[in-house]
């Protein structure tokens, strides 16, 4: 008994047997979408042009791991005054032990006061080697005191070189030009 010809499938090769070629190619294509997603994932950004007085007096914390750093180097670079408050030492005795903290005091004349926070990451891409090496995770607030109001929310994850490159675009975008 001869057997009927097998039914063409739309992308099947001549002898009727479906190709799993094209299951391949949608599986690379999500998992390219999914990284890609990963990647510019890494940033959020909140700002309000036009909103930060060229060469104003800013107040942050002292120290910092990378960004912290960086940042300050960036602002004093652009003309900012740069100022870190006045560190009051106070210990405490409770039930645990020992407690110290640090109070800091905000200098009368800071407009700004600007916040960063940062982390290791435990993940570094590998091209951060070509890209400023270290990779920084990092939260940055700067709020103007006068009007209480926040100019900049700016949480993200990034080489080096590029985080840098981020916060220079950012402050032209958030400095106030004389062309308005």
């Amino acid at each position: 008994m001869r057997r009927p010809p097998k039914a063409k499938i739309v992308g099947s090769n001549p002898a009727g047997h479906a190709i799993n070629k094209d299951k391949k190619m949608y599986t690379r294509w999500i998992f390219v979408l999914m990284a890609t997603m990963m990647l510019s994932a890494c940033n959020r950004l909140y700002i309000k042009p036009q909103t930060l007085a060229q060469n104003a007096t800013i107040y942050t914390t002292r120290g910092g791991y990378a960004m912290r750093a960086a940042t300050k180097q960036i602002l004093e670079e652009r003309g900012f005054d740069v100022r870190i408050g006045k560190i009051k030492q106070s210990e405490d005795i409770r039930e645990t032990g020992l407690y110290e903290s640090e109070t800091f005091y905000i200098p009368g004349d800071a407009k700004y006061v600007l916040k960063i926070s940062e982390s290791r990451d435990l993940f570094r891409p590998i091209w951060c080697a070509f890209n400023g090496f270290w990779w920084w995770r990092y939260n940055i607030s700067l709020v103007d005191q006068t009007q209480s109001k926040e100019l900049l929310i700016w949480t993200g994850r990034n080489c080096a070189n590029t985080a840098q490159r981020k916060l220079n675009k950012i402050l032209d975008q958030l400095e106030i030009t004389d062309e308005q």
